[in-house]
């Protein structure tokens, strides 16, 4: 008699188990709710109301420098070269990596392969 109740027990148990199993959902509730998308600048095209909004710890003098920056150099060929502008450095870049964006511009060649391309001098010219 104990064996059956025992039995009977157990047999409710997985039942009651199963159920719970079934009714709970297959992936969590927060997988369901898309992430925030991030605002991304270009910071070759942006006027610096646009870079002051989208960037983080870049403020209205800041975002001036850039643009005056981007007048006075040309356009950012990579996202470091914001390094040269005064009032910003390497922590700054790295909290906003996600939100740069550069546009169509031709990344920076190396300096020893720029001289590489370089065409030889003649021997005529040479003395």
């Amino acid at each position: 008699m104990k064996l059956a109740r025992l039995l009977q027990t157990l047999a409710l148990s997985l039942a009651f188990a199963g159920t719970a199993l079934a009714a709970a959902p297959a992936t969590p509730a927060r997988a369901a709710a898309p992430a925030a998308a991030v605002e991304r600048v270009n910071i070759n095209t942006a006027d610096a109301a646009t870079l002051d909004r989208v960037l983080v710890n870049i403020g209205p003098a800041k975002a001036d420098a850039i643009v005056a920056y981007r007048k006075t150099n040309g356009p950012f060929r990579s996202i470091d070269q914001l390094a040269l502008v005064k009032g910003i450095g390497l922590k700054t870049i790295e909290k906003n990596r996600g939100r740069i964006l550069l546009g169509n511009v031709a990344p920076a060649r190396p300096a020893a392969a720029a001289a590489s391309r370089m065409p030889a001098r003649s021997a005529s010219l040479q003395r």
